[in-house]
């Protein structure tokens, strides 16, 4: 008598163990039911990935992999051997060619179908125990992108009639289609707003095909509405929509209003641009001609419901018009074109001489108030450049440059290339080397064009070729030698450019005579820092000396004030006494 699968579970534990296949049958028997569901989530058409949630318990034989019937009968698919490394796979026609196991028993399922919606069971079996972990799979497929069919050529007002057909197609599981104007939801309404929606599934496939149609009443409101629909589907991160593209219908009712466009690429009009003015009626079917308007004409001008100008420029600013061939309605615009003239004196490449004044203008005449900037050899200047006496460093290319900020691509520039030129001038300097064992000869040069600079000995005339110079900046460098003379001589630094030959002499004593060294010449900026420093130093030392001469001249007249004053105040004494002793003698005689 066979034994119920519960007592064959408690017999095959109690008893000597089976042929390990059967204790494997009997084993799938006793498993409770699972208590919690893996989902993985794929999409059709993709590999599903089913990782087997279990942990590798000790004396693992074998791994299998099956799925539940409908009926909860299983179907194994997949078996691997965890001693022989070896993958078998079930005859199971619909995943011929489709599975793949791994060696941490993931299995793998290419080309997803919807059929593949399945409870998948993976199965290690060891021994003694056999241990199962559950996975459900879901499978999306998107919809294509919603199609409107089947469009009404023309909507009529006050009439119900079938605007067309909204149709999504392979979706699973199935979407809703939901009408939209103007991203407004279209809600059913008796006799306005009529909605029927079709279901279609394939049998090969298992995907679903659904069709919306929707019958309008329009009103004149609706000339220009963008019709849409919208599919929602689910995907394997949730809810999700595809919009359909927009459709516009032609309303037909009489024209009521025309207005008039400027079509520009910005909203703002400059010298040079193409204008296209656009007239339109709110009717439909909409007026093919009208009456155009421009400024400075009495008569209007016929045409399409366009009219261009082209290379307009600032004389066209004014008010434009349009108006239907009968002129019972008219629209109006204004448009300023704006404008923006700069004006460089002197521009181009201009020459001057150092020490030269040059008086610079930019002057900006525009539609409205224009930004203006300098630069100077690509860096932007704080200030407008002003040249009382020009210098080398002056020398660069200028560029005026203005701008109307609120107008894009409105920007005018112009240059002015100033050369600076001056004939070459020198300075000899010489320093005993630290190691006393030779002396430098440096000669400053100065000048534009750069002049060359050539080093010779007075009286032999021979010539020196082994100097170096530094780099040229701002029309000055510098040469230099370096010698051990072994008795006194004179050296000649000659500069020479286009403009002049300048020579220039300095005796140098032998290296083992003493002399006094002249130190290099500092730069331009560091003479200038030295001469304001020795300008304040006399200009405080003469303060202090007019101070104390003042102080003294102060003190002098202060001391003679005070030695006259006494004399006074003795005098004065004796003036009082003799005073007193009349006005006695005068008093006796009255008596």
């Amino acid at each position: 008598m066979m034994e119920p699968p519960a007592a064959a579970c408690v017999s095959c534990h109690r008893r000597p163990l089976p042929p390990p296949l059967l204790c494997l049958l009997l084993a799938t028997l006793c498993l409770p039911p699972a208590l919690g569901l893996y989902t993985v989530n794929a999409v059709y058409g993709d590999t599903i990935t089913m990782p087997c949630r279990l942990e590798v318990p000790d004396g693992l034989m074998f791994g299998k992999w099956k799925y539940e019937m409908p009926n909860g009968s299983p179907v194994f698919i997949a078996f691997r051997s965890s001693t022989k490394k070896n993958v078998q796979y079930d005859d199971v026609p619909e995943y011929k060619d489709r599975l793949s196991l791994s060696e941490n028993y993931t299995l793998s399922i290419k080309n997803a179908r919807i059929s593949d919606e399945k409870r998948f069971v993976c199965m290690l079996v060891t021994e003694d125990d056999v241990f199962e972990e559950p996975t459900v799979v879901k499978v999306f497929k998107q919809p294509s992108q919603p199609e409107i069919l089947h469009q009404a050529d023309f909507l009529e007002t006050e009439k119900l009639q079938m605007l067309g057909e909204c149709v999504a197609r392979d979706s699973y599981p199935e979407g809703n289609v939901t009408w939209y104007k103007n991203g407004r939801v279209l809600q059913p309404m008796e006799e306005v707003v009529v909605i029927n929606l079709q279901r279609i599934v394939d049998k090969s496939t298992e995907l679903f095909t659904v069709a919306s149609s929707l019958k309008y009443k329009p009103t004149k409101e609706d000339a220009n509405a963008k019709f849409t629909c919208i599919v929602t589907y689910y995907g394997p991160s949730g809810q999700k929509t595809i919009q359909s593209e927009p459709v516009v219908f032609d309303v037909h009712y009489p024209t009521e209003k025309v207005t008039i466009q400027v079509l520009s690429p910005s909203s703002t009009v400059k010298e040079g641009d193409n204008i296209t003015l656009k007239c339109s009626g709110n009717g439909n079917p909409p007026p093919q001609e009208f009456l155009f308007y421009i400024p400075g004409e009495t008569e209007g001008i016929r045409s399409s419901d366009t009219y261009i100008m082209t290379d307009v420029r600032r004389n066209a600013t004014g008010e434009y018009k349009c108006a239907l061939t009968d002129k019972s309605m008219m629209d109006s615009t204004t448009i300023t074109v704006h404008y923006l003239d700069l004006q460089l004196t002197p521009s181009g490449e201009v020459t001057k001489q150092i020490g030269e004044a040059l008086p610079v203008s930019c002057t900006i005449s525009s539609s409205r108030n224009a930004t203006v900037f300098w630069i100077k050899d690509n860096t932007r200047m704080q200030t407008s450049p002003s040249f009382s006496s020009l210098q080398y460093q002056d020398a660069g290319n200028y560029i005026c440059e203005t701008t109307l900020q609120e107008v894009e691509g409105l920007k005018k520039r112009k240059t002015l290339k100033l050369i600076v030129e001056g004939k070459p001038q020198i300075k000899m300097t010489k320093k005993t080397n630290t190691n006393k064992m030779s002396k430098t000869i440096v000669c400053h040069v100065e000048g534009f064009p750069k002049p060359a600079v050539q080093w010779t000995v007075t009286g032999t005339g021979s010539i020196i070729n082994k100097a170096k110079e530094t780099k040229y900046v701002n029309g000055k460098f510098s040469s230099k030698i370096v010698i051990a003379p072994e008795e006194n001589v004179t050296l000649t630094c000659i500069a020479e450019n286009e403009l002049e030959r300048t020579v220039t002499s300095l005796n140098v004593s032998a290296i083992n005579i003493p002399e006094y060294d002249e130190p290099e010449d500092r730069n331009d900026d560091n003479s200038e820092k030295v001469n304001d420093q020795a300008k304040l130093i006399v200009g405080i030392v003469v303060g202090l000396l007019l101070a104390a001469l003042i102080a003294g001249f102060v003190y002098w007249l202060y001391v003679k004030k005070s030695k006259t004053a006494s004399k006074h105040v003795d005098k004065d004494l004796g003036n009082i006494e003799e005073n007193k002793k009349l006005e006695e003698n005068n008093h006796k005689s009255e008596t």
